[in-house]
């Protein structure tokens, strides 16, 4: 692994924080600093990012899963010592486990954290990085499963994130930034309903009826189109009391369909 600039010797000192970024694809930071890693090696340091403390049996069954055990364990202490020879290497090792450096700031452990805090009550400090978090997929163009398995995981706990987000916000009487975080779910995963719900809800406590009864069908043709399906019940509730008194005004009186029966009798000449 090299960084440019600065270049390190061999056993110096990494005075500066190591970050490890995962999501949007696989950077390694000294400091400022890019640090080139290959390919075969970024699996593995990126397999212990996620997976903290794993053993080496389980760590090179996941890496090696065609590989007979002992072939895998024997890859896995080769690529172990590759990453001991350069200054850069942010492993650590205990008795059969691996784990990254305490040095070591991994952006996926940052999403699970906040995710957490929001899950708790506890409304992110930095609005602005609570809605930004996760935003990219974790490791893209990677299909092991192990990267496919986390990779929904991450989504998951994204999405479900910013929905709680915007439900915190639209409980306080906070309609923009609910409605900033419900739009950033939306776009996270366009057919999921639970945003657009959001949406309409907060259209709906402003007082925008009409913005809650177009978010509302621009969200049914999206499903009618995409899936052939409608919204659930719960969805079309939201609106029911708001379009009751323009479904009235739309049924014909009897009066109405008695004037129009005898217009069509008895024609006007």
């Amino acid at each position: 692994m090299t960084a440019d600039p600065p270049t390190l010797t061999t056993g110096q000192r990494r005075d500066a924080e190591v970050g490890l970024h995962l999501l949007g694809g696989f950077r390694l930071r000294h400091g400022d600093a890019p640090v080139v890693v290959p390919r075969g090696l970024q699996r593995v340091i990126a397999l212990i990012g996620l997976r903290p403390g794993a053993t080496r049996a389980h760590l090179a069954g996941l890496l090696w899963p065609e590989a007979a055990e002992e072939r895998a364990l024997s890859s896995l202490r080769t690529a172990l010592w590759r990453l001991r020879q350069d200054p850069y290497c942010p492993l650590t090792t205990a008795a059969d486990t691996v784990r990254l450096d305490p040095l070591v700031r991994v952006d996926v452990d940052r999403l699970v954290d906040t995710a957490g805090r929001v899950r708790d009550g506890q409304a992110p400090a930095d609005a602005a990085e609570a809605l930004a978090a996760g935003r990219h997929d974790l490791l893209p163009g990677w299909y092991d499963d192990w990267v496919l398995a986390d990779r929904e995981r991450l989504r998951q706990l994204r999405l479900h994130m910013l929905e709680q987000v915007a439900g915190q916000h639209l409980a306080a009487g906070r309609h923009g930034e609910a409605l900033e975080a419900a739009l950033e779910a939306m776009a996270a995963e366009p057919l999921r309903e639970t945003p657009h719900r959001l949406v309409v809800r907060i259209h709906l406590a402003e007082g925008n009826a009409f913005e809650a009864v177009h978010a509302f069908y621009v969200y049914r043709d999206l499903l009618l189109r995409e899936l052939r399906l409608e919204p659930s019940p719960a969805m079309s509730a939201l609106l029911a009391e708001t379009l009751e008194p323009i479904r009235r005004a739309s049924r014909p009186t009897n009066g109405a369909h008695r004037h129009l029966v005898t217009r069509a009798t008895f024609p006007a000449r």
